[in-house]
């Protein structure tokens, strides 16, 4: 990029507050343009420390305002590179002098804004620490300090990394930052001389903090803080990886994940610092929405205002930039703390720089649009009186003077008379202390509702509650609480939604985390107090996965539901990125909880009908399959091999595979293989192949039904291969091919019908469609195909008879009993159909069914799976409509379209009734 020299692009100019020092520099410079003169002389009028820079640096000035800046700083930076570890020192400090001068006069003069002045002083901080670790390093490899090491070890410090925090980690350096650095090395490097390792690297930490922190006859160049590592009191300045990972894993705060947000490799071993980043990730980016670290940054807040007796009324005189009222610090921790919420869940909000975090913040839903772009204008302000601040003798001050001369300095510093600039810096101060102090002070609590004596013994209960035994927890509820029993007390049934809630809360094993995030969310408690009077069966799953919530708040809950593929490859981009399997299992768990919860959610309130929950619940079962699979096959390869031949693919049998599931249903799934010619996989520990494949498939059994930390993905049923539990859990195409063709029952015919490859080889996938239409068309024809069903019919019947009037599933003209004359008809016209509607289409093309038989077979099917899909949300036993709360029986209602529980019931005895006719009447004996 070519950039215009600097004087082009001055644009404002500081006043002369020392006429004399002004004049003095005017005149040293008043061969130079107009402009340029301008704007030293009112520099140096300001600051006495610009004035003695000018000073010492004219030659080297004049000739940096000849070119752009940009190219000045440059060529600065590029001549330290040269410098031996004796020249380093004093060479440093020239290029500190000569950046700071021109960096300041490049923010006076409008040729920069706050993020250009921030970079370039970064930029030589960077320079300046990992210059003098190269040649620190390069000594004591010199010396043999290091075991193992050689000079070209130099480069990258030896396995040494040092980590820029806070302003540096972000480029975000003040004009007279100090630089705060954590230093680690990675152990791995040094299996047996790890102890002398780390004397070495404890020695270069600290020779590298005096060449760029003492104070010579020529300067310094950064005052260096090293305090931010862990428990700084006690441990050496430089740790190993593994020390610093297990202070963070067992007793890292809040405070510290915060600091992490802004942490960047700087110096050194730059790609093992990028490595030990990732290794914090799940430290500083917690899995799930952390609104209690809310909490915490406003404790922080006040501790460090208590501490520097920073309250009171905002007053000019004296006022801390950084941590007081209305300051810097303010618009940090309001980023940060945002970030930490929600930043586990979304990788874009792990910015570093406080302007782009905002904006991601805002782009995201986090926060308003306008918010964010009024609090970078207040902090960009911020910033550059912070600037002058420093400015005017090199000193890292964040206050205002306490004089009225000393402002009057900071005014004219700005370009602005002292009213002026009085009365600007009051309103930014109290219109930031306004932005960002409502998200952190805890509101006080309001006044509860009045209860029944009944409602109060409930509510006198929860203290003794798992979720509110900690003091915390307790607090934060407090708080929440009257407003939680103000909604309840506008459900249908206040005492119902009330004992309900209850249920919920009971089963909560910790309540910190949730109970912020009601604090910070309260749209989130009438969500909870509709589930909870809706549906007890789903507040209890929520109770026990409150992660799921997450997902509300996550910006895209009530979003359209998008398509299978875009569901596959959205976990399996969050798989890939995850090492350990174990760890995949679990991400794979909570991911499909939050979905599933979603499509619940949509379902209870009306967004989606049963028949979209069904076929969305499908959706989601089909792409965690498809995800999970290569996961699984590649996790068995390590110790197996690679499957041999075309390896395996999984079929979706009955439900899943017609694609349409309900909030409870397990999986029903087949596994088939083909070997090709192999008698062996290939691996460490070879198998023959019945047996590879055979415990291959039982590794996606249990990948799908252990239960973990995050509990399982779903029941699987495999009774529906070949022979059932007699035959083996994996078949090979040819066998299956054979089985079907002359040993299956006509149930396993029926079976097929539904059956949909759905994870695995492309080219065995579709080998097994083509397979499923010839079974389907060779069997079509079948003389005993009605009487095997007849007969199968009474087995069922007698197996699994209605449990109740409301039974939707089970019993004559109900959903299994309509779905097996379904594939009687999709098998006897030899049909691919799987979905009941096109089976039904199917049977009616045979002559199977007449056009009225079919309409009233999908009159019940379709009330009774909106019944069934209605009841599995609102629980896992048998309908009891007498049992079932106000808002669970409106549900229900809503959904089968029946004003009433008396017109529903007399709408379903009607349709169980003439599809029961009409069934008897196919399987009845010619």
């Amino acid at each position: 990029m070519t950039y215009q020299s600097f004087a082009p692009r001055i644009s404002r100019f500081p006043r002369q507050f020392d006429a004399k020092a002004a004049a003095d520099i005017g005149a040293s410079f008043d061969d130079l343009a107009p402009e340029l003169t301008k704007l030293l002389a009112g520099a140096a009028g300001c600051s006495p420390y610009l004035a003695d820079l000018m000073g010492r640096e004219a030659v080297w000035l004049r000739a940096a305002l000849v070119v752009a800046p940009e190219t000045a700083i440059v060529e600065e930076l590029g001549g330290l590179d040269a410098l031996s570890l004796d020249a380093l020192g004093a060479g440093l400090r020239q290029a500190k002098r000569r950046v700071a001068l021109l960096a300041g006069l490049a923010d006076l003069g409008g040729v920069w804004p706050l993020e250009a002045v921030t970079a370039a002083l970064t930029d030589l901080a960077d320079r300046a620490v990992d210059l003098s670790l190269q040649r620190l390093v390069a000594e004591e490899i010199r010396r043999g300090k290091i075991p193992g090491a050689v000079p070209e070890d130099a480069a990258t410090a030896a396995g040494m990394v040092v980590f820029a925090m806070g302003k540096m980690g972000a480029r975000e350096l003040n004009y007279s930052s100090d630089i705060d650095l954590i230093c680690l090395f990675d152990e791995s490097r040094y299996a047996d001389g790890a102890s002398d390792a780390r004397a070495a690297f404890i020695r270069v930490t600290r020779k590298m903090a005096a060449l760029v922190g003492d104070r010579t006859s020529d300067g310094y160049v950064f005052r260096t803080d090293l305090r931010l590592r862990p428990d700084a009191a006690v441990t050496p300045v430089c740790l190993s990886f593994a020390a610093a990972e297990s202070y963070y894993e067992s007793v890292g705060r809040t405070w510290e994940r915060a600091a992490w947000i802004k942490a960047r490799p700087c110096a050194g071993d730059l790609a093992a610092g990028e490595r030990f980043l990732k290794t914090l990730t799940p430290f500083v980016w917690r899995k799930h929405l952390d609104f209690a670290a809310i909490q915490d940054a406003h404790d922080m807040r006040l501790r460090i205002r208590d501490h520097r007796r920073l309250h009171g009324p905002i007053v000019v005189e004296g006022h801390n930039m950084k941590l007081g009222v209305g300051g810097i610090r303010e618009i940090e921790f309001f980023t940060q703390t945002r970030q930490l919420i929600a930043g586990g869940r979304d990788p874009d909000l792990r910015g570093r720089e406080t302007v782009p975090s905002l904006r991601a913040l805002a782009e995201k839903g986090w926060i308003p649009a306008e918010t964010a772009e009024e609090l970078i204008t207040l902090y960009r302000a911020h910033r550059e009186v912070e600037h002058r601040l420093q400015m005017v003798n090199d000193a890292q001050t964040h206050d205002m003077p306490t004089t009225a001369e000393g402002v009057a300095r900071i005014a004219a510093f700005c370009g602005q008379d002292e009213a002026a600039f009085r009365t600007a810096l009051i309103d930014r101060l109290a219109r930031t202390d306004h932005l960002t102090e409502g998200f952190f002070a805890p509101a006080e609590a309001e006044d509860g509702p009045e209860l029944s004596e009944n409602a109060r013994a409930i509510v006198r209960g929860w203290d003794s509650y798992p979720a509110l035994r900690s003091e915390r927890a307790g607090t934060i509820f407090r708080r929440v609480r009257p407003g939680l029993l103000k909604r309840l007390q506008r459900a249908a049934n206040p005492d119902e939604a009330l004992i309900s809630f209850d249920g919920f809360l009971a089963g909560l094993p910790a309540g910190v985390q949730i109970f912020s995030l009601f604090e910070a969310n309260p749209q989130l408690v009438d969500l909870i107090v509709d589930i909870a009077a809706t549906s007890p069966a789903l507040a209890l799953y929520l109770s026990r996965n409150g992660a799921v919530l997450d997902a509300v708040i996550g910006g895209s809950f009530f979003d359209a539901w998008p398509s299978f593929l875009m569901l596959s490859a959205g976990l399996s981009a969050n798989l890939s990125e995850i090492p350990d399997y174990e760890r995949k299992l679990d991400a794979a768990r909570r991911w499909m909880k939050e979905w599933h919860f979603r499509i619940g959610v949509h379902h209870l309130r009306g967004l989606i009908d049963a028949f979209e929950a069904g076929k969305q619940y499908a959706d989601l079962a089909e792409a965690t399959l498809a995800a999970i699979w290569p996961v699984v096959e590649a996790e068995f390869a390590l110790k197996y091999g690679a499957p041999p031949g075309r390896g395996a693919i999984l079929l979706g049998m009955g439900s899943l595979g017609a694609g349409r599931l309900n909030a409870g249903s397990d999986l029903d799934l087949i596994v088939i293989y083909d070997a090709g010619d192999a008698e062996y996989s290939e691996g460490r520990k070879p198998l023959a192949i019945r047996p590879y494949f055979a415990r291959l498939t039982q590794a996606m059994v249990t990948a799908v039904t252990a239960q973990m930390a995050d509990g399982r993905l779903y029941e699987v049923d495999m009774r529906l291969r070949p022979s059932g539990r007699q035959g083996p859990v994996a078949t090979s195409i040819q066998s299956f091919r054979d089985y079907q063709m002359t040993e299956a029952w006509t149930w396993e015919h029926l079976a097929l019908t539904r059956a949909r490859p759905i994870a695995g080889n492309a080219d065995l996938r579709a080998e097994f469609e083509t397979l499923r239409r010839e079974v389907l068309g060779a069997k079509s024809g079948g003389g005993t195909v009605l009487s095997d069903v007849a007969e199968m019919r009474t087995r069922l019947a007698s197996a699994k008879p209605a449990s109740g009037a409301w039974d939707a599933k089970n019993g004559p003209g109900r959903l299994m009993d309509v779905e097996l004359a379904a594939q009687t008809g999709a098998l006897l016209a030899g049909d691919a159909a799987r979905r009941v509607e096109a089976q039904l289409r199917a049977g009616v093309k045979r002559k199977f069914l007449s056009q009225s038989d079919e309409q009233a077979l999908l009159d019940a099917y379709r009330l009774c799976w909106r019944l069934q899909a209605g009841s599995r949300l609102l629980t896992d036993k048998a309908l009891d409509m007498d049992s079932l709360g106000i808002g669970a029986r409106a549900f229900l209602l809503r959904e089968t379209g029946q004003v009433d529980l008396a017109a529903l019931s007399q709408r379903l005895a009607e349709v169980l009734s003439a599809a029961e006719a009409v069934i008897n009447r196919l399987y009845a004996a010619p």
